[in-house]
């Protein structure tokens, strides 16, 4: 009988060593797993990946408009001519203080718009001919009953030139525009808001050599508004008039 309790406690005693050491495997393995170097990434993805971002940046900036490689003629001229000559009369002493223009404004009312909304796709079309920039839709603010008109009605369209396209435009209005005006005399030099910025209107569209006559459905008008940096309107009228706008002689 002792024989026998003793060859049961060998066998519990060989059981308990056999679990211990099967569980010191086990976190050995586990360490290994964990402190183990990570798998290798395959090169490919990594490549492909640091050269998406430069080739998706070159699609972007290819995208995006450009300035012309040479400045517009009449950005030199007021660089070169313009500018010394307002130093010298109003006695600036940086040229940063000389007024130049900031902006030019192109509105077209379509009034009949309110009865037939393809008659504003045609002066839409017609403004982008003559500015080279597609315009923007813009809508009534407020309702009014006697003229049919709703709130959020689209009723007309501008564009606001800068930079380059704006120095081509004022180039192309008054060399080519305004001269073929009918019985033309020269614009109002009084059309002055007070603060420099000059705003004429013209009556026909077809002023500009890039509408064709023939395609036009309907004669529209337009405002053209001059917003310059001048700080009273004897500046912004020595700076037009030496941008050779043709005012009317008194």
């Amino acid at each position: 009988m002792a024989d026998d309790k003793n060859k049961d406690k060998n066998k519990d005693k060989n059981k308990d060593k056999d679990k211990k050491e099967k569980g010191a495997k086990a976190k050995g393995d586990g360490a290994a797993k964990a402190g183990g170097s990570p798998k290798p990434k395959p090169e490919g993805k990594k490549a492909s990946k640091g050269e998406g971002a430069p080739a998706a940046a070159a699609q972007a900036a290819a995208g995006r408009p450009r300035a012309p490689k040479d400045k517009p003629r009449l950005a030199v001229f007021y660089k070169d001519n313009v500018r010394p000559a307002l130093m010298e009369k109003f006695q600036y002493r940086s040229h940063m203080q000389a007024p130049r223009i900031e902006k030019i404004v192109v509105n077209m009312g379509v009034g009949d718009a309110i009865q037939d909304v393809k008659l504003l796709d045609a002066a839409v079309n017609e403004l982008t001919q003559i500015s080279g920039q597609k315009p923007s839709i813009r809508r009534a603010k407020k309702a009014i009953s006697n003229f049919k008109l709703r709130e959020g009605l689209p009723i007309g369209c501008k564009v606001t030139l800068r930079g380059a396209r704006m120095f081509e435009f004022y180039d192309r209005l008054i060399n080519v525009a305004v001269p073929r005006i009918r019985d033309f005399r020269g614009v109002n030099p009084r059309s002055f808001d007070g603060r420099g910025n000059y705003t004429m209107g013209l009556t026909e569209q077809i002023i500009f050599p890039e509408i064709n006559y023939d395609k036009v459905g309907k004669i529209r008008g337009m405002d053209v508004t001059i917003v310059t940096t001048a700080k009273n309107d004897e500046e912004g009228r020595e700076l037009l008039r030496l941008m050779r706008m043709p005012f009317r002689q008194r």
